[in-house]
């Protein structure tokens, strides 16, 4: 499938052994498989190298159909069914009542109540009973994110949170992907870098940072979804 060239050989051998790590010092490890580009990445690295990390996604409900297709990519490839978490029902009956099919354009207040009901209770009830989860995020996306630590107790839901991507740039990550010629969404061949629901994800124009697409009509200070604090909790021990 792809031999990786010596740079990126290492740097992906250094999330392995992070992942390792995380699986024997923390205890249960489940990954929150976001379907980008970094998720390909950490897909193929844990259902290859480190198959005792589970991994999940959540389906919004509201994800784009090219999204829906890569699932279906990943699972014939690795032979393994990716496990989907769902909103619950009731709440989304709640909320679309009470804001609107589309109420999240409307304010941030009622974009961070879609995003609680629809990604945030679905994320808690998925990490219950695990010690650590592993995320995407690299530091090259965000100001915020370029504060993370590639392990920090996660003072939000009380468990590790470990982030093996963070020295990677997307140069790499895209090196990777076609080396080991892995599946991808097929919206980054279209300027969407960072793909979540539908409504909530453009493409971007050039020179817009990489973030721009996501929640493009809010200030760029309020674009995270709620999984991933701007106050970042200090860094755990080694």
């Amino acid at each position: 499938m792809g031999e990786l060239p010596n740079r990126i050989e290492q740097k992906a051998e250094a999330v392995r052994a992070a992942l390792a790590a995380a699986v024997r010092t923390q205890g249960r490890v489940v990954y929150a498989n976001s379907l980008g580009a970094e998720a390909m990445v950490l897909t193929d690295i844990i259902w290859t190298h480190v198959p005792q990390i589970e991994i999940f996604s959540i389906d919004t409900g509201r994800l784009h159909q090219e999204t829906y297709d890569l699932i279906e990519k990943l699972q014939w490839r690795y032979r393994r069914t990716l496990r989907l978490v769902h909103p619950h029902a009731e709440a989304l009956e709640r909320l679309t009542a009470e804001r609107g099919v589309n109420g999240f354009y409307h304010s941030l207040e009622a974009r961070l109540s879609c995003c609680e009901v629809r990604k945030v209770e679905p994320f808690k009830r998925a990490i219950a009973g695990y010690d650590a989860w592993v995320t995407g995020v690299r530091r090259e996306q965000s100001a915020a994110r370029a504060l993370a630590q590639p392990l920090e107790w996660d003072t939000q839901y009380g468990l590790y949170k470990v982030s093996p991507l963070l020295e990677w740039s997307e140069a790499q990550i895209w090196q990777y992907i076609r080396e080991r010629k892995l599946p991808y969404n097929v919206l980054h061949d279209r300027q969407f870098p960072s793909i979540g629901c539908a409504p909530c994800t453009r493409a971007i124009q050039p020179g817009e940072s990489h973030r721009a697409g996501r929640w493009w009509w809010e200030q760029s200070e309020s674009r995270e979804c709620g999984l991933h604090p701007r106050a970042r909790p200090a860094a755990a021990e080694a």
